[in-house]
């Protein structure tokens, strides 16, 4: 089941492509993040051999797994931009597994916070007024709602910045174009 508002079939796929982890049929996300996936720790093992044929051999038949496994989806590889790009568009949402298949680093159980991350900078793509507060959906899909009475000057409208940053006890606070800060929950 999807969370609310997670409509984007496009989205999910890239997200579940990104995290998933298969390697040989074995699904590796819930192992330690400090643990190779087998298939890469075989290719690596490759390197330890000595004579030069046969090291030619096992990178050779590790490579053409490996491979496989990329275009079948068994085993997904993600680089340092493209885990920053997954956490940018995680940022305010609590998914525990998540926390782990995000990690920066080997041994890391929540993502790392680098400078950055602990806020974001968008624009309003829509915002509506509705019981309680105020409903902001950022540019890049995120729904934010008010949990808080606070009053704005002025009404968030499309193409406003917006900053979002996190606060004291996993809360956030939103500053539209530079207003009073208003405290919001990711809905998505």
């Amino acid at each position: 089941m999807l969370p609310m508002g997670w409509k984007n079939v496009a989205q999910w796929s890239m997200l579940i492509g990104v995290f998933t982890l298969v390697t040989e049929g074995v699904a590796t996300a819930a192992a330690p993040a400090d643990e190779t996936p087998p298939m890469v720790r075989k290719l690596l093992d490759c390197r330890t051999i000595g004579e030069n044929a046969a090291r030619l051999a096992c990178f050779d038949a590790q490579a053409g797994a490996v491979a496989d496994a990329l275009k079948n989806r068994d085993l997904v590889v993600a680089d340092q931009p493209q885990l920053q790009k997954a956490r940018r568009s995680l940022f305010g949402l609590s998914i525990p597994i998540l926390d782990t298949l995000v990690s920066a680093k080997p041994g890391d159980h929540a993502p790392r916070v680098e400078e950055g991350e602990s806020e974001i900078n968008a624009t309003i793509a829509s915002a509506s007024q509705g019981y309680g507060g105020w409903t902001i959906v950022l540019d890049d899909g995120a729904r934010w709602v008010q949990i808080d009475t606070q009053q704005l000057p002025r009404d968030p409208k499309r193409g406003m910045p917006v900053r979002i940053r996190k606060a004291a006890m996993g809360s956030y606070m939103a500053n539209v174009d530079r207003m009073i800060a208003m405290r919001v929950k990711r809905q998505n």
